[in-house]
């Protein structure tokens, strides 16, 4: 009997032993499982702050992009109406240009106020004159050229012998070029 007795408590053994292994394969599976789900976890976490990343960054692109065209249209706003003025600058000039012919000191002076507060209110909008003189280059990127006339001497071919109408700019950008005449 005493074999008896041995016998099965060496199969208990056994079995324990291999429920031992099946459970340590178990523990090792479920060990890898947890494993590969942190895994996961993380690509997954990864892919979603790479996902954040990036949409913060075109959101801030936006912002950037927005800001600066609002500064544009802020810069360029009155451009309409700057333009509708510029030909009562081009009158205030020629009637300067009379009144001192006729030399009327004191309507050159009232007409000079009134002309330098116009263009000293739209200076201060952004409006500047083009600085051209008779004798510069001739740019077609800069001037308009109304018409060619013979030069008056070699020096002055292609080069600017006249200037008919002032030209403004309104910030960086041009809104009216000079008009000129030209020397072939």
């Amino acid at each position: 009997m005493a074999n008896k007795e041995n016998t099965p408590e060496i199969e208990d053994t056994n079995v324990d032993a291999q429920s031992n292994e099946d459970a340590t394969t178990e523990i090792k599976n479920d060990a890898t499982e947890a494993i590969s789900e942190v895994d996961q976890l993380k690509r997954d976490l990864e892919a979603e702050k790479d996902k954040f990343l990036r949409l913060f960054a075109e959101f801030e692109n936006y912002k950037r992009r927005t800001t600066k065209e609002r500064l544009e249209l802020f810069k360029t706003a009155g451009q309409e109406v700057i333009q509708s003025l510029l030909p009562v600058i081009d009158d205030f000039d020629r009637a300067m240009a009379e009144i001192e012919k006729a030399k009327d000191k004191e309507l050159a002076i009232g007409v000079g106020l009134i002309s330098n507060k116009l263009k000293e209110t739209l200076k201060s909008k952004g409006l500047e004159e083009t600085q051209v003189k008779v004798g510069d280059s001739f740019d077609a990127e800069l001037h308009e050229a109304i018409t060619q006339i013979p030069a008056p001497n070699k020096k002055m071919v292609g080069k600017i012998v006249d200037v008919v109408e002032k030209g403004y700019a309104l910030g960086d950008k041009i809104i009216r070029f000079p008009k000129v005449v030209t020397g072939k």
